[in-house]
């Protein structure tokens, strides 16, 4: 059954509103000396459990999109294609393999994707988190040409604390808007 004009006209507004607010989130950042700490990753995992895997991942590939051609999107205020190549490229490439898994959690059937338990949301969010931060050690070992100690220590153990609370505060906003019933299509 095709979806009606109106609800992929919705779809739409909220992916470009969760894409958005990753790129709002990279500029709520600290500075460290490989790879800042930022919002972006509170508003990856927003975009995946609001839009399901596919639209999750469509939400940061139009970030990451955007912020290749030029606009200050990326943390600090950069741009363009060359922080792909640089240390934080496999943090931003891991925003969107954790948005599609985050996605995973919220189910295809429209009436089960109203009721998401929490349990289930923080699940798929941590493991979204997992894959988003494998891919960001592993960029981050390959371009420093470090150790893996030194990699985990720089890229992972910093940001330990703050993805906590951004995967609680995700969960949160989620299961507040599940029952408000202001959920995508």
């Amino acid at each position: 059954m095709p979806t009606p004009p109106l609800a992929s006209l919705h779809r739409l507004v909220w992916t470009a509103l969760c894409a958005s607010l990753i790129a709002i989130g990279a500029y709520i950042h600290i500075p460290l000396i490989a790879v800042p700490i930022s919002l972006q990753t509170l508003f990856v995992l927003l975009a995946g459990f609001l839009l399901g895997p596919a639209g999750g991942a469509a939400s940061v590939l139009l970030y990451l999109a955007v912020g290749c051609v030029g606009l200050p999107v990326f943390a600090g205020g950069k741009a363009g294609f060359a922080h792909l190549l640089g240390p934080t490229g496999g943090y931003l490439i891991g925003f969107a393999a954790c948005a599609g898994i985050a996605g995973l959690a919220r189910s295809k059937n429209p009436e089960r994707a109203q009721n998401t338990h929490w349990t289930r949301t923080a699940l798929f969010g941590i493991l979204g988190m997992l894959a988003l931060y494998a891919l960001g050690v592993w960029r981050l070992k390959y371009v420093l040409d470090t150790t893996w100690i030194k990699a985990v220590t720089v890229g992972l153990v910093p940001f330990l604390p703050g993805a906590g609370l951004k995967l609680v505060l995700a969960v949160l906003g989620f299961q507040f808007l599940q029952k408000q019933r202001l959920l995508p299509p």
